[in-house]
């Protein structure tokens, strides 16, 4: 079923998982570099330039890449699947993959030849060769194009059902990308309008704070573009792995409304220290912040509530028994789960880093992307990983080649990055700084203090190295297994059977809120920046 479906997704993870191994190649080695082993001297010789470059690629690649092409395989692999029916049209798809494969090829050429170490936050003056920008942009409406194709596919299937209510994946798919189409007009005008004009010398120079607030506009958003897709499956498939059911089909609904109307408006909490932007708007996106910490405090409860069901189901007993009795020897249960637990302690980070003062604190310190590593390092692409367990397979017809090897790596993953990011962390909060070759920072400015969590880097990006070397194995040898299998994408039912509320079915009201709130919280922003542009930046390549 869904023959020609399974093939545009198989292609777009294979694409991926080629992403993340090349990125995730430069991880290990620069926590070696923070722990005080350079190897960047000895990877000239193969093309690797800096560590700036290194960091770079491991940003683009990771972040924005292998997440970007997983997201619209899988939520369109979820949405023909719930609502059973083919995708509305393949050429869409197709086109959309394609345009998203040349972007990845005419933005890795520079960013191979050291000519795009502009980090991934590719804040001007740092300057690349434009058509490192036009690559990125041709990415990113080419998902453009795949998020469409999963919208009309809903339209298509609400036309023939009338009065139907969505399947809960296929109304998260495309609530995820209709997120997403929101969120990336930021960094569409950012670089379309101000920065490839600048890098062609049309223009002069390039406005810094304009430039930094678009990006930012995208910049968070971004991480609930990633997170939404590990939530469709902790919400519609982990139930079903744990043996048990979703515990409220209409709270997990509600949950989704709120992200798409929170997700956007927040970005400025990245700028606290950047002059030129009103105590107002910071303290209204502080606020935007911590409030979507709520649909998030409702996922927890509901999932570990399915959760709970799923374990006393399998016979677990008394307050904390039916842990136990989960299914742990299942290795896409056990990936998810493990990544949830890590999240747990990256969101609570999250409330540090929206917090006005506490924020002064870690703010550009190490402390970032330790955060950014226990969400989406480990609660993203840990959950992306579990998924692969099954999605493999049920791709290919073949069967996971080692349960036992896919257990071992989530494990280790886990214990590597818990080691990992308490270094970064711990290091954020002795003042070390981030985008920073720190091995060479502390001759310079860092203290005795910070060698322990060095260490702690260095040691859990090797763990990570290894945990990330078995999945790759792993993925490998699956495709090359000559075992057939027949596996099913776990569907979970919901506990209660009952009416979604009309409001959760209308889409004008939360769209309006939404476009309401952005125009409100970034309005006046944007007035302000663009009445006082100052194009006057020239670009630099420091590496």
């Amino acid at each position: 079923m869904f023959a020609a479906e399974k093939k545009l997704v198989l292609s777009h993870v294979i694409l991926a998982m080629i992403a993340l191994a090349l990125g995730t190649l430069f991880g290990p080695i620069q926590a070696l570099e923070h722990a005080g082993i350079n190897l960047y001297p000895t990877l000239q010789s193969v093309g690797v330039q800096s560590y700036y470059q290194g960091l770079t690629l491991h940003g683009v690649l990771n972040a924005l890449v292998w997440t970007t092409l997983f997201i619209t395989g899988f939520l369109t692999l979820a949405t023909v699947t719930t609502l059973k029916r083919p995708v509305f049209k393949m050429w869409i798809g197709w086109l959309g993959f394609a345009m998203m494969a040349v972007g990845v090829v005419i933005a890795a050429v520079p960013l191979l030849l050291n000519q795009a170490s502009v980090l991934y936050t590719m804040y001007p003056p740092l300057q690349a060769p434009w058509y490192y920008y036009l690559g990125l942009v041709i990415f990113v409406v080419g998902s453009w194009v795949s998020s469409w194709n999963i919208i009309l596919t809903v339209i298509a299937w609400r036309r023939e059902n009338k009065g139907q209510t969505t399947p809960f994946m296929a109304f998260a798919s495309v609530i995820t990308v209709v997120l997403w189409q929101i969120c990336t007009l930021g960094i569409a005008v950012e670089i379309l309008a101000l920065i490839i004009p600048w890098t062609l010398g049309l223009v002069p120079g390039i406005d810094v704070q304009l430039s930094r607030t678009l990006f930012w506009f995208t910049g968070h958003p971004l991480v609930y573009f990633w997170l939404l897709p590990a939530y469709v499956s902790w919400y519609g498939m982990v139930p079903k792995q744990a043996g048990g059911k979703l515990f409220s089909e209409p709270l997990a609904r509600f949950a989704f409304w709120m992200f798409l109307l929170l997700s956007t408006p927040l970005g400025l909490h990245h700028q606290y220290l950047d002059p030129g932007l009103t105590e107002g708007a910071k303290f209204l996106m502080a606020v935007l912040t911590l409030a979507v910490f709520f649909p998030s405090m409702l996922t927890a409860f509901n999932v570990i509530a399915s959760l709970e069901i799923g374990g006393r189901a399998r016979g677990g007993k008394g307050l904390l028994g039916w842990i136990r009795k989960l299914p742990w020897g299942d290795p896409s249960f056990t990936a998810q789960t493990l990544a949830m637990i890590i999240f747990a302690f990256g969101g609570a980070g999250g409330i540090i880093n929206a917090s006005y003062n506490v924020n002064l604190v870690i703010h550009n310190t190490a402390w970032v992307p330790g955060h950014l590593h226990l969400t989406v390092g480990t609660g993203v692409t840990l959950t992306f990983i579990g998924i692969l367990y099954w999605m493999l397979p049920h791709l290919t017809g073949k069967e996971l080649w080692s349960k036992r090897v896919a257990l071992w790596q989530a494990w280790i993953w886990f214990v590597g990055m818990a080691i990992f990011s308490t270094g970064m962390h711990r290091l954020g909060l002795l003042g070390a700084p981030r985008r920073t070759m720190l091995g060479v920072a502390i001759d310079n400015y860092g203290t005795s203090e910070w060698r322990i969590p060095q260490l702690m880097v260095g040691m859990g990006g090797m763990i990570l190295g290894v945990s990330a070397v078995l999945f790759f194995v792993e993925m490998v040898m699956t495709l090359r297994s000559k075992k057939k299998a027949v596996v099913e994408m776990p569907i979970a039912e919901a506990l209660h059977v009952e009416p979604v509320p009309s409001w959760l079915n209308n889409w004008k009201p939360w769209l309006a809120g939404t476009i309401g709130l952005i125009v409100v919280a970034y309005g006046p922003v944007l007035i302000q920046l663009v009445g006082n542009l100052a194009s006057n930046a020239p670009g630099f390549q420091l590496w």
